[in-house]
């Protein structure tokens, strides 16, 4: 389904600081992390902010997630009970290497919309590809369940892995690059390019962005505000993506006036979080136009 994914910005979960002002800030998506940004010594405290940082929610601009830890890290029920709440949009589960860690996740996480009188299915999750395992087994991960909205590539995970060293634009991850974005779109959801490290080097980015683009990302992970404006002049709504937002702007705002909170539009449902995505990504080919 339409939606805006040009940018997804990455902030500590454990500095106040940064979260801040990541509200202030106009990426897609910003993504509180509990994972490698937070020493295992602040995980308790990080989660905590987190959570009241998510009792904020109007004040960010755009959708929140929050990136736990690996479902083999033992620390990611913790990390779940304290976020899935009112105010998420979403989970980025990292290291994913294989289609039942997504359906337990999801069991979890439903479980806990249940308890806290959440609208199931409210949240989305992102399984991040990070490993020889989970580049086999891509689609499989994409497919386990309705959550899941994207595929996001790990890049520098994945060399690890692989016992491979990073070199831009070089062999050691292009099958693996490539491979995600085809796998997620069989599956029908999106894929997220991965991070690029140089925060001073926008050449640089620009021209791994367009790259990821051609390759069939949506938008890029990011590690700082600087990046979100390149990125976002890279990765523009194509023209399927537009032409379904124009129908779902129509269809949801004639069945609002209604009274009516959700519709079916060729065969899929679709409420008031995706008029709003549908919406901000018009708003955005209209701002191209002028």
């Amino acid at each position: 389904m339409a939606r805006l994914l040009r940018s997804f910005l990455f902030v500590p979960g454990n500095t106040k600081r940064f979260i801040d002002k990541a509200k202030t800030l106009n990426a897609d998506i910003i993504c509180l992390d509990l994972e490698d940004s937070v020493p295992i010594k602040d995980k308790e405290s990080a989660r905590q902010l987190v959570s009241d940082v998510l009792k904020t929610r109007p004040e960010f601009a755009g959708e929140v997630y929050v990136r736990t830890n690996s479902y083999d890290s033992g620390l990611v029920q913790d990390d779940l009970k304290a976020v899935v709440q009112k105010g998420i949009d979403g989970i980025v589960i990292p290291k994913v290497n294989d289609a039942n860690e997504v359906f337990e996740l999801s069991k979890w996480i439903g479980n806990l919309e249940r308890e806290r009188t959440m609208k199931e299915g409210t949240v989305e999750i992102m399984p991040s590809i990070e490993s020889s395992k989970g580049v086999v087994n891509a689609y499989k991960i994409a497919s386990a369940s309705p959550r899941v909205s994207a595929l996001v590539f790990g890049v520098f995970d994945f060399l690890f892995d692989m016992g491979l060293e990073y070199v831009e634009d070089g062999i050691e991850y292009s099958y693996a690059r490539a491979k995600v974005p085809v796998d997620a779109r069989a599956a029908g959801v999106y894929a997220i390019d991965s991070i690029w490290q140089k925060i001073d080097d926008t050449n640089g980015l620009i021209k791994d962005a367009t790259t990821g683009m051609k390759l069939g990302y949506r938008g890029k992970s990011i590690i700082h505000p600087s990046q979100i404006e390149p990125v976002h002049k890279i990765f523009l709504p194509n023209k399927e993506e537009v032409e379904w937002a124009k129908k779902v702007v129509d269809a949801l705002a004639d069945a609002m006036n209604k009274g009516k909170g959700a519709v079916r539009l060729e065969g899929k449902m679709i409420d008031a979080v995706h008029y709003k995505r549908a919406k901000a990504l018009l708003d955005v080919i209209q701002e191209k136009t002028k």
